[in-house]
């Protein structure tokens, strides 16, 4: 921070376990990339390079190479780790990921059917060479999976070697963990949560309101993830009170007592 303020929640430092702020690239240029890292760099701490785009975002290579060397992990989205494995093609994914100088990937099943012990073994085999996100969830509205079902799913994939478990929401943030409204499904994430911890969890949350709910209910350093570039040092002032949605949520009792209309 650029002053001292008390009553300030404490920020975990990077390279962070928790605390984290996943950014969403979606074919952002070389030149953004940079204004990316010139604004936020301590904030950032995982860059997705969304879905397949970076098939088609320009000097793909040199953009990680920036992201890595401002101590962000960086990985390509898991829709194009499954287009490759829908075509038997993981081999290549690797030469491919190889090629970028990645060292996370993401494992999903987000757009396809993976029985679970398949999923599961994909994870171990990748987590002996990679840091391995996975994440849980179907991007399809209607979908509906049990609670049980999310838990036995998200422990299973931390014990095959998963650095932490995504819960999808998608970029739109109306699916998986949220309500087509974009309301988040409480008795869902309080299940999860008590089965699950928290740190272990990066909530894909790309709307305000969403940012809100898991700082409200978790505290400044929950994961967070799907964060629009240009909202990164907002969500940080969400994090530590400074913005209206927070504001009195780090202040003592007589505080908000006093002055909480």
């Amino acid at each position: 921070m650029n002053f001292k303020l008390k009553n300030i929640p404490e920020r975990t430092k990077k390279e962070r376990q928790h605390g984290l702020t996943m950014v969403m690239d979606k074919g952002l240029s070389l030149r953004q990339a940079e204004d990316l890292i010139d604004s936020a760099e301590e904030q950032v701490d995982i860059v997705k390079l969304g879905f397949g785009t970076s098939a088609f975002a320009k000097n793909v290579k040199d953009k990680v190479k920036l992201y890595h060397e401002a101590n962000m992990r960086v990985y390509v989205g898991g829709t194009l780790f499954e287009a490759f494995l829908v075509r038997n093609q993981l081999d290549d994914y690797k030469k491919y990921i190889d090629s970028l100088g990645l060292q996370t990937v993401e494992i999903s099943d987000g757009s396809m059917v993976i029985p679970h012990d398949e999923k599961c073994e994909i994870i171990t085999s990748f987590a002996k060479n990679y840091c391995v996100l996975s994440e849980v969830g179907s991007k399809e509205e209607g979908i509906l999976i049990s609670p049980a079902r999310w838990i036995k799913m998200m422990q299973n994939e931390l014990i095959a070697g998963s650095w932490k478990v995504i819960a999808e929401a998608r970029e739109s943030g109306t699916v998986g963990i949220y309500r087509p409204s974009g309301q988040a499904h409480v008795m869902l994430i309080n299940k999860i949560i008590k089965n699950v911890k928290p740190e272990n969890i990066i909530w894909e949350a790309p709307k305000k309101p969403q940012q809100v709910y898991f700082i409200k209910q978790f505290g400044a350093n929950v994961n967070l993830g799907n964060i629009a570039e240009n909202e990164v040092i907002p969500l940080e002032c969400l994090r530590i009170g400074l913005r209206g949605d927070t504001f009195f949520d780090f202040q003592p009792e007589d505080v908000v007592a006093k002055y909480k209309a």
